[in-house]
């Protein structure tokens, strides 16, 4: 559900980089104060493994679609909604800066519908009303299948608006949102099923990370186990899985296909500026579409990619995947040691006075 650029005017792209900054910077102070530094390597793992599970589309069947996962309710069960949402955000940005995935002027609309919605909607009033302070493995799974539908159907409305108010496409409201919305929830469905054999398997192994004072985790815990089974899942999803991936049109790509007959679009009246975004993110991706470029690829990418053998066993798709997971991880890990030092910092300064 990575918006492209043409489907984003820079009215609605900058509106949307305004709010998410401003929820960053809302976000990065909840951080300094109240995340204990415990759960900083959680921060970068988790990122890194969000990071790479995105990378693993999945068929719907029936359709000849296909969806990934979003990982926010993830992260917030993980880590609580204000440190999944800047890593989640962490995620986005190495995807779209490095990897070319997702447009830079829809950048701020991407970490809006696959951040916001999860963090401080699904998590806490559906995933947590559900599962409570005393969390069963069935009450894991209803809360994440609820929490994961109702996330994601809210980020698949927010595309829809978005792309509506932006104007730069001919695609009709209604027409748009009746094809974007069902397949969605079966996407939804899939990613509650993998949320909660996450959030299981955390359970299991160091359940005091799930645990919660208000709505932020400030316990410090032990994490070991935990960090060692994403590392690993993280290898294996970037290295090897990611080659099994399917290669049907995304459930943004596939709706937009639906109602027009491509999977593209162009940028109408904007095009002049959504050019320039494009140019900037060709400078930055090292990676582009997560493998090595190729001569076929840049001459005829559409040609290149619908001859795709699957499964599709590439040394550059793997490359992609696991430098990537550990840009994430890097970043991800560095906002948290950098925001718990200003708050040490600060609390020495107050102390002095």
């Amino acid at each position: 559900m990575h918006m492209a650029d043409a489907l984003i005017s820079p009215v609605v792209g900058g509106a949307l980089w305004a709010a998410t900054a401003v929820t960053t910077v809302y976000c990065a102070k909840k951080v300094r104060e109240e995340l204990d530094e415990s759960r900083i390597p959680l921060m970068g793992v988790a990122g890194a493994f969000v990071f790479a599970a995105q990378m693993l589309n999945f068929t719907i069947p029936g359709t000849g679609s296909s969806g990934h996962l979003g990982g926010g309710l993830i992260l917030a069960a993980l880590l609580g909604p204000y440190a999944a949402f800047l890593v989640m955000a962490s995620v986005l940005g190495v995807q779209a800066l490095f990897f070319a995935d997702g447009g830079l002027l829809a950048l701020g609309a991407n970490v809006f519908n696959l951040g916001i919605f999860p963090a401080f909607i699904a998590y806490p009033y559906i995933y947590r009303k559900i599962v409570g302070s005393n969390p069963s493995n069935r009450r894991i799974l209803v809360g994440s299948l609820a929490g994961a539908i109702i996330g994601l159907q809210l980020g698949a409305l927010g595309v829809v608006l978005e792309t509506t108010l932006s104007g730069v496409s001919e695609l009709p409201f209604t027409a748009f949102a009746l094809v974007m919305q069902p397949i969605h929830l079966a996407i939804g469905v899939v990613e509650g099923l993998v949320t909660a054999g996450v959030i299981v398997f955390v359970n299991r192994a160091q359940p005091e990370i799930l645990k919660r004072d208000g709505e932020t985790p400030r316990r410090r815990v032990a994490t070991g186990p935990v960090l060692a089974g994403l590392l690993v899942a993280t290898l294996l999803s970037a290295g090897v899985f990611s080659w099994f991936a399917s290669t049907n049109a995304d459930g943004l790509e596939w709706s937009i296909s639906r109602l027009t007959g491509a999977a593209e679009i162009s940028a109408g009246s904007s095009e002049a500026l959504h050019e320039s975004a494009a140019s900037a993110q060709n400078k930055t991706a090292i990676l582009p579409e997560y493998g090595l470029p190729t001569k076929e690829e840049a001459a005829s990418p559409n040609e290149a990619d619908s001859g795709a053998p699957w499964p599709a066993v590439d040394g550059g798709r793997s490359l992609a995947g696991i430098v990537g997971a550990a840009i994430t991880l890097a970043l991800a890990g560095a906002i948290g040691v950098i925001l718990k030092r200003r708050s040490a910092r600060r609390n020495e300064s107050s102390a002095t006075i």
